[in-house]
C-alpha cells in the first residue's frame, strides 16, 4: 500500500475489486484500475480466499481425523497458491494508489464490510455468469449490501459514449441515479428506452436531470420489440457505448432466477460491459 495522497479526482474514492487468483480477472483488474484512475482514487484488492468457515460442517463435530486434517492441509494449500497468483496480478497493475486486502475467515461477512465503504466493486464475467470462486460473492454484494457493481467483460475507454437503460421505475432510476459519477467521465450519455406499458417513461425527464448534472445526452427512443434484450444490445453497439447502466432485480430474487427476467438476460446472455445497482 502505497503512503502518497490520492490525487484531487472526484465523488468516487475507492474501487473494489474482489479476486480469487483466476486468470479470468484480469479484465475486472484493468477496467478497476481503469476506474480508480479517472477518479483518482484508492484501487483496493479484495483477495476473497477459499474459507475453512465453510468446510467446517462438513468434516464432523469434535473431532479432526486424518481425512479432515488433510483437507483442511489442501485448503490451506491452495489459499496460499491463489493468494500468491492474486498478488503477482497486484503487482502487475500499473497504478500507484492500490492496496491488497486478504480477507479472514468468515471471509464473506469481511467482504461485506469492505465493500459496505466501496464505491464501487468491480466483478468480471465469469462471476456474473454465475461460475467461478466469485460468483456467490458477485449475488452478495449486488443483492444483499446493494453496491454499485461494474461487471468487466471487454476493454473500455472511461470517457467514451455511455448508454442507459431506462423505463421509468425504482431499479433503473437508482442505477441511473448512482452511476453519475461515471457518467461524467463520459464524453456522451445515451438515455434509451421503449414505449411500453400504459404509462411509457418519459426519457426527456431523465435527459434533463443529467443535464443538470452537467452531462452531454442524446434520446434513444427504441422500437417496441419482443426481444428487448436484442434491442438494448443493438443500441449499445449503434452508439458504440463503452458500458450500459441498467437497474438490477426489479422482482425478487427467486422469482428473477425462476423467471428469467431483464436482468438475468442482461447478465448471462450480453458480452456488455454493466453498471448495476440494485
Amino acid at each position: 500500500m502505497t503512503d502518497s495522497p490520492l490525487t484531487a479526482g472526484g465523488a468516487w474514492a475507492r474501487v473494489s475489486v474482489p479476486v480469487s487468483g483466476a486468470t479470468s480477472e484480469e479484465t475486472a483488474i484493468a477496467i478497476a484500475a481503469d476506474i480508480a484512475r479517472a477518479f483518482g482514487g484508492q484501487l483496493s484488492f479484495l483477495f476473497a480466499p477459499p474459507d475453512p468457515a465453510e468446510l467446517a460442517p462438513w468434516l464432523g463435530e469434535g473431532f479432526m481425523g486424518t481425512v479432515q486434517m488433510a483437507a483442511m492441509d489442501g485448503l490451506k494449500s491452495a489459499a496460499e497458491e491463489a493468494e500468491a497468483v492474486a498478488r503477482d496480478a497486484y503487482n502487475d497493475t500499473a497504478y500507484a494508489h492500490k492496496m491488497f486486502l486478504p480477507l479472514k475467515s468468515p471471509v464473506w461477512q469481511c467482504l461485506a464490510t469492505e465493500t459496505r465503504l466501496s464505491d464501487i466493486v468491480v466483478f468480471g464475467d465469469e462471476s456474473a455468469r454465475g461460475r467461478g470462486l466469485l460468483s456467490e460473492a458477485f449475488q452478495q454484494v449486488l443483492m444483499e449490501e446493494r453496491a454499485g457493481v461494474f461487471i468487466a467483460r471487454q476493454p473500455f475507454a472511461v470517457g467514451g459514449t455511455a448508454l442507459v437503460a431506462w423505463d421509468g421505475k425504482e431499479p433503473s432510476s437508482r442505477a441511473a441515479r448512482r452511476a453519475v459519477p461515471l457518467l461524467k467521465k463520459a464524453s456522451k450519455v445515451v438515455v434509451a428506452g421503449a414505449p411500453v406499458g400504459e404509462n411509457p417513461a418519459d426519457l426527456g425527464k431523465l435527459a434533463r436531470y443529467y443535464m443538470l448534472h452537467g452531462l452531454n445526452v442524446e434520446v434513444d427512443i427504441l422500437p417496441k420489440s419482443n426481444d428487448l434484450i436484442g434491442t438494448l444490445v443493438e443500441a449499445n453497439q449503434r452508439h458504440q457505448a463503452q458500458y450500459m447502466v441498467a437497474g438490477a432485480f426489479g422482482r425478487s430474487r427467486l422469482r428473477e432466477f425462476a423467471f428469467g427476467g431483464t436482468t438475468r438476460a442482461l447478465l448471462h446472455n450480453t458480452n456488455l460491459n454493466l453498471y448495476m445497482a440494485h
